[in-house]
């Protein structure tokens, strides 16, 4: 399939034209489809290495395997890019050993890991990193990330996830940032820096890697790997900014998505991977594909065979073939064909030797193993904490319950997540080295910690899933003996990520029965929540005195879910995704398009359930406080903003009305009334969290520009229409305060 033939599946509506910009939604102007992709750097070790090498040695380098049976095999030809899941230096070591010294042109391999919230010190999960509201979160993990994976022999991670997604019931909304595009692209922008900082060659850097190109946040179902049919404005809208703005940022490689895109599978989708990242974004690293991606482009039914898998997804953009082997194993057929060309090869190797030279590799193609990083240091352990505590979110606090004194006599934990340790770390934390040395901090110990004299009880009630009942009583007696009971339900780890779609998002087995029964005690009680994505909890929100979301907080959990208990750190995390009222209810989004009937409990004839209040059970962007806050004082710099470099500065006034310091995240939402393709009823466009002592005001100010007001149409087109803007400022996405201006 060639790429005019491709981009007919899309209506060739990649069309020239558009507003040029370079904000976080506009792309430039479109070239024209017949157009080349951007050409990589080039490089004086790569040309001359390119004019010695065959046409296998050529088509090796486009290959990544994930062992080291595999690999050593692979070496013995010479036909190897490079390596991922093998950890450990000496293991790394020995590998680049056998292709610096015993291949023909002693090409160094690339070593990559998935490396998503932590190496040897395990950050909270991505998710919960969107809760802070602070890109310096993400920033932070990436960074202690790179230093301890660097420095044990990993070169790459794959991350960040920047997949937005509207559906709870998928797994992998626990890598990601949640719902908002823009926040997604804040957050993974820093994390971008915090991997590879301004030179990716740095002993305590990695090269990081955009993913998963693109819209795999919108499967159908929640199911993983399953279809996405996507308009053309929602792709561009929704689903590609925060990669537009990563490769912006430097992002060195770019990982293809699983899922299909309006009927063409990513790995084989010329259209976002040539044109729209290699061409409009102008994108010069490497893509590589997802775990035999290329291979399941058969099982997808775009290809026939492997040669027909390889004759689609190289021409398309996939540089990197992870696992499944049809570039090596059929190339030089598919050449001899003209299925492919050497061009297409060159391009392809040239884009991976250049990050292998930006990675130093050929100058430093071996790590210190007595460097390697096998335990957490206390200023990375220090970190995991703090970002913990930014990241948990105060749902719910009748009373107050919290915070608890910390000179309570007597507490009783209570659930089958208070001694957690693994599950503390959430997804994708067991394969670097930090799972296996250091356990995560439990709660039960946290509290311990907090709270030296009192004493603290402990009963599991239940398992996490199960269905069995006969421990309840045991925990009632803990409860009816303590001054209060930290309740801690939830998730298993392997509840959530990938390939753990569920179809009810429910506390999983009895947990919600032994929140019932700790109840009847009539004893004050908290529930804490660890888990991978949002639930439908409309039980605690009508039942429980306190609840504090802490996600899969990380290896600090314990100590930093006990810091917010008591009240050393002071809750400011916000949601980045809505919780539904039901499952029934989902995809339910802030961000969602208005319909001609919008819900009206007075009407029957509208957009809602019969059996089912309209509106999330908790909105995007709310979070609560052990102080409080008012925002007001709302000002526009202008009325008016000129299409073509125009700017409006939005401020306002936030004052802690409370007794004690606490953050509040402002945030600042866009609705666009009136436009030719119907918008959002809300727009996050822009956030910040501060700080504030009892009784201090301070004025936050946004700065609006044409890229905050304009949107992609259905041709892929960058407009910015005239007319009015709706402006609202407050601490959720269902602020009051509001203002407008007008586009001319």
């Amino acid at each position: 399939m060639n790429r005019r033939s491709l981009l007919a599946g899309f209506g060739g509506l990649l069309a020239a034209g558009g507003v040029a910009s370079s904000g976080l939604l506009a792309a430039p102007a479109a070239a024209d489809p017949a157009d080349v992709a951007a050409r990589p750097e080039r490089d004086g070790r790569v040309e001359a290495l390119l004019k010695k090498m065959t046409l296998a040695e050529k088509l090796g380098q486009l290959q990544l395997l994930g062992n080291e049976a595999d690999a050593r095999t692979a070496l013995a030809t010479g036909q190897l890019g490079g390596v991922f899941s093998v950890v450990g230096a000496a293991k790394l070591n020995a590998l680049q050993h056998i292709a610096v010294e015993q291949t023909r042109l002693r090409i160094p391999l690339i070593f990559g890991l998935d490396v998503i919230h932590g190496y040897t010190t395990n950050f909270p999960i991505p998710l919960a990193q969107g809760s802070s509201f602070d890109p310096a979160v993400a920033g932070a993990d990436a960074s202690v990330s790179a230093k301890e994976a660097r420095r044990s022999g990993i070169h790459w991670t794959y991350a960040p996830m920047m997949d937005v997604t509207h559906e709870p019931r998928w797994g992998r909304i626990a890598e990601g940032y949640g719902e908002d595009p823009y926040l997604a692209t804040k957050l993974a922008v820093s994390k971008v820096r915090g991997y590879q900082g301004d030179d990716y060659s740095s002993p305590d850097r990695l090269a990081a890697c955009a993913k998963h190109f693109v819209a795999y946040g919108g499967a159908e179902g929640g199911r993983d790997y399953n279809t996405v049919d996507v308009s053309l404005q929602r792709l561009h809208n929704l689903y590609l900014p925060p990669f537009k703005a990563s490769v912006e940022a430097g992002v060195a490689t770019v990982m293809a998505s699983f899922n299909t895109i309006s009927g063409v599978p990513a790995h084989g989708n010329g259209y976002v991977l040539h044109d729209v990242l290699k061409g409009a974004y102008g994108f010069r690293g490497f893509v590589v594909s997802d775990y035999t991606g290329v291979q399941e482009l058969i099982l997808h039914g775009l290809a026939g065979d492997g040669a027909d898998a390889a004759a689609a997804a190289l021409p398309a953009g996939v540089d990197m073939e992870m696992v499944s082997t049809n570039y090596v194993q059929y190339g030089q057929q598919l050449l001899a064909q003209r299925r492919i060309t050497n061009d297409q090869i060159d391009d392809a190797v040239r884009r991976i030797l250049l990050v292998k030279v930006k990675l130093s590799l050929f100058d430093r193609p071996y790590v210190d193993e007595a460097g390697e990083v096998k335990a957490p240091s206390p200023a990375a352990l220090a970190q995991a904490r703090t970002a913990a505590g930014r990241s948990m979110v105060l749902l719910k606090n009748d009373g107050p319950v919290l915070p608890l004194a910390k000179t309570v006599r007597s507490v009783a934990v209570v659930g089958p997540l208070g001694t957690a340790t693994y599950d503390l770390n959430g997804t994708w934390s067991g394969l670097g080295t930090g799972a296996a040395t250091t356990p995560p901090v439990t709660v039960v110990d946290g509290i311990k910690a907090a709270a030296p004299g009192a004493t603290v009880t402990y009963s599991a009630g239940c398992t996490v899933d199960g269905a069995d009942t006969s421990g309840f009583a045991a925990a009632q007696q803990a409860a009816r003996a303590a001054d209060v009971t930290v309740v801690v339900v939830g998730e298993t780890a392997a509840m959530s990520g990938e390939a753990a779609a569920r179809s009810t998002i429910d506390l999983p087995g009895v947990q919600q029965q032994l929140v019932a029964a700790v109840k009847e005690t009539g004893k004050p009680f908290v529930v804490v929540l660890v888990n991978g994505r949002p639930l439908t909890i409309p039980y605690l929100h009508d039942n429980a005195p306190a609840i504090l979301e802490a996600w899969a907080p990380g290896v600090q959990g314990g100590n930093a879910i006990a810091d917010v208990l008591f009240g050393t750190v002071n809750p400011g995390g916000k949601l980045p995704v809505s919780f539904p009222r039901a499952v029934g209810q989902v995809p339910i989004y802030y961000n969602h398009e208005n319909t001609g009937r919008p819900a009206d409990p007075a009407n029957k004839y509208t957009s809602k359930y019969l059996d089912l209040e309209s509106g999330p059970l908790y909105e995007f962007g709310f979070g609560l406080s052990y102080t409080t806050f008012r925002i007001d004082g709302l000002r526009l710099s202008d009325t008016r903003m000129p299409a073509r470099g125009g700017r409006i500065q939005v401020s306002a006034t936030v004052t802690n009305t409370g007794g004690r310091a606490g953050d509040e995240v402002v945030q600042l939402y866009l609705r666009d009334p009136v436009a030719t393709i119907v918008q959002p009823v809300r727009r996050l466009r822009g956030f910040q969290r501060v700080t504030l002592a009892a009784g201090a005001s301070t004025t936050v100010t946004f700065t609006l520009t044409p890229d905050d007001v304009g949107f992609y149409d259905n041709a892929a087109k960058f407009r910015v229409e005239p007319g009015k803007i709706e402006v609202y400022v407050g601490n959720s996405s269902a602020a009051t305060l509001t203002s407008s201006f007008t586009v001319t």
